[in-house]
């Protein structure tokens, strides 16, 4: 199925929607590494952790698929759907 010139126009992102989806990305990053590393509320449960961890590793896999990114670094990115996958709170 292939999208037409109106569909693209509706999801191509300006560069301020970019940009801005970049820094959700990276809160995304904070976030599943912080719990990990054992740094989040103390008051979450195990299953907490384990599906708020899911949820970003899903967010980022979905935001790096987009195709109009720039010259933006993934490596944080990558690295923590790698740590998030193989994450057993």
């Amino acid at each position: 199925m292939s999208l037409t010139s109106e569909q693209m126009a509706e999801n191509s992102r300006t560069a301020a929607q970019i940009a801005e989806d970049y820094d959700g990305m990276g809160a995304s990053v904070t976030l599943i590494n912080d719990i990990i590393a054992g740094n989040q509320d103390s008051a979450m449960t195990a299953s907490d952790r384990q599906d708020t961890v899911a949820r970003n590793v899903w967010h980022l896999e979905i935001m790096m698929a987009k195709d109009d990114w720039g010259s933006e670094d993934m490596t944080a990115a990558n690295a923590a759907v790698t740590a998030g996958k193989g994450y057993t709170a």
